[in-house]
């Protein structure tokens, strides 16, 4: 992890752009989540979100703040130590995404073997399509970026994993409806997770790590539905 903080030496970091790319991301995708089912799922997470979301924070990192993208935590630094803290602790949340899929749907049902090889392989590529992007945006970016401004890794973490449970209102108001009792449980669960995801990041300034952890968390999604 010394590696990861040793890029950030005499640099200086914008809150500013934190706050305003977050601002930026956060009303685009609440526009987005308001006219749901606009594009098929494959497109938005392989194509649309890592345009919206990625794109800025290349140019933004490369052009603005001149890092390299090991910054973001795209790097084969700590690689194995990554695989250990992703599925270690992977485990535990993917219990977890079976309470927030049950809160979903109600319920479980094992339609897992409805799934074709084919169509079970594009899910589980779709998840890590998903985790890519929002795990660069959110410990890649945000988190690595408060810690190093703030100096406080518990701070950033908490702030961090608070700016993702905003991110996924608008999905949970918009797309799934859930009520208010259910959506405070949702988000719990979404902050606890997001708080589990900065604190391997921050062990390890792998993002791999993460990813991981955000795949299995979202793992009971994938096999039942």
């Amino acid at each position: 992890m010394e590696t990861f903080i040793k890029i950030f030496h005499n640099k200086k970091l914008s809150l500013k752009h934190v706050f305003a790319l977050f601002s930026y991301i956060f009303v685009v995708w609440s526009i987005y989540r308001y006219f749901p089912e606009i594009l098929p799922v494959w497109v938005e997470e392989v194509i649309l979100k890592p345009l919206v979301w990625l794109i800025p924070i290349f140019l933004l990192v490369k052009k603005t703040e001149k890092l390299p993208l090991a910054s973001l935590g795209i790097t084969k630094v700590n690689l194995f130590p990554s695989l250990y803290w992703g599925i270690g602790l992977g485990v535990v949340f993917s219990l977890e995404g079976l309470l927030t899929n049950t809160l979903k749907y109600g319920g479980l049902s094992l339609e897992v073997f409805q799934y074709t090889p084919a169509s079970f392989l594009g899910a589980v590529l779709l998840s890590f399509a998903t985790a890519f992007s929002e795990e660069i945006f959110f410990r890649g970016y945000i988190f690595s970026r408060l810690w190093i401004i703030w100096k406080k890794e518990f701070l950033a973490n908490l702030v961090s994993s608070l700016l993702f449970v905003l991110i996924h209102l608008p999905i949970g108001v918009f797309v799934l409806g859930y009520t208010p009792a259910v959506m405070l449980v949702f988000l719990f669960l979404v902050f606890i997770y997001g708080i589990g995801s900065a604190f391997v990041f921050a062990r390890t300034g792998n993002i791999i790590s993460s990813i991981l952890l955000h795949v299995l968390w979202s793992w009971p999604i994938v096999l039942f539905k």
